[in-house]
């Protein structure tokens, strides 16, 4: 008896140690990430800075609700999930109260990895699976745009979580099953603006994120990529964005864009909620990169859109 107390004993200590080390963020990074410090003599370009937020729709999750000024990114949105809730941080560049005492460095590991600068697993709420494509040359012009912008002062709440989910650490054994840590690679055989247009979706857009089924560890099925799903925040359905009927099949590459940039469809309907946020994003950026995403969305393998089950 004394034997196999001694070795249950051991093995939980065993097990315990075992999870802090898979658990730790130097344990992803040493396993999995690809190198992310950004040259630190470049300048950054501004203007692609200012592109790049756009297109990853920041003003949608962290604006100060409510505010008239979009470009106030104090936080405070409560995103509901299966999992509790999510109260989305300020990114502003308030120096205590935001990310303005981060270096550039701290950014692009947030981004790639989900890591605070303080050693902490972000949770998938932030979309650093999609993040994660972005080059660090990019990440750093789009952290120097951000520095731009006004410090907004207040922290926001901590989020509501119930356990197990509560327990942060966890999230390190979910990065190590769903976060493959690559950069965004062109492929040779595709055109110039077909390859911009699947790093602006795939990168800063994180189309994905919403428009795609989940698993049981709220993790994007592949299969499913695009084609729609349930409303993150239990809001109905997202719609399929693939070119199957019953998503944006028999669209033209115009009329994608034309929803990008004004949000209305071809069947003369107006795009609202969630997506009506997206597209006040999109409508900022270049007619080619809205034409380049257009161009990527309609080349992906037709997918049959979710169907609630009933």
């Amino acid at each position: 008896m004394r034997k196999a107390f001694i070795g249950l004993v051991a093995l939980i200590i065993l097990g315990v140690i075992g999870f802090v080390a898979l658990t730790s963020p130097s344990a992803y990074r040493l396993i999995r990430a690809e190198a992310s410090a950004p040259d630190g003599n470049r300048t950054p370009n501004m203007e692609n800075g200012r592109i790049l937020f756009f297109a990853g729709g920041c003003t949608s999750c962290h604006a100060v609700p409510n505010s008239d000024d979009k470009l106030r990114l104090g936080g405070g949105y409560a995103l509901k999930s299966p999992f509790g809730t999510f109260h989305v941080p300020n990114i502003s560049a308030h120096k205590q109260d935001g990310i303005g005492s981060w270096t550039t460095a701290d950014f692009v590991r947030a981004m790639r990895e989900g890591v605070s600068p303080d050693g902490r697993h972000y949770y998938p709420a932030f979309p650093y699976t999609s993040y994660q494509r972005m080059s660090a040359e990019d990440l750093s012009d789009l952290f120097a745009f951000m520095q731009t912008l006004p410090p907004v002062e207040g922290r926001v709440r901590d989020h509501e979580l119930p356990f197990p989910f509560n327990i942060r650490r966890g999230v390190g054994l979910w990065k190590l099953a769903f976060l493959d840590g690559q950069v965004f690679a062109p492929d040779a055989t595709k055109s110039a603006s077909l390859n911009r247009g699947a790093y602006l979706v795939n990168g800063p857009g994180h189309c994905a994120e919403c428009h795609s089924e989940r698993n049981f560890a709220g993790a994007i099925i592949e299969e499913r990529r695009f084609a729609g799903g349930p409303d993150p925040e239990g809001r109905g359905t997202v719609p399929n964005i693939t070119p199957h009927q019953s998503g944006i099949g028999g669209w033209s590459p115009e009329e994608l864009a034309t929803l990008l940039k004004t949000g209305e469809t071809p069947l003369f309907d107006t795009v609202g909620g969630p997506m009506g946020a997206v597209v006040a994003n999109t409508a900022q950026l270049p007619e080619a990169d809205r034409a380049a995403m257009a161009e990527y969305l309609l080349s992906l393998p037709p997918k049959q859109g979710f169907k609630k089950p009933e």
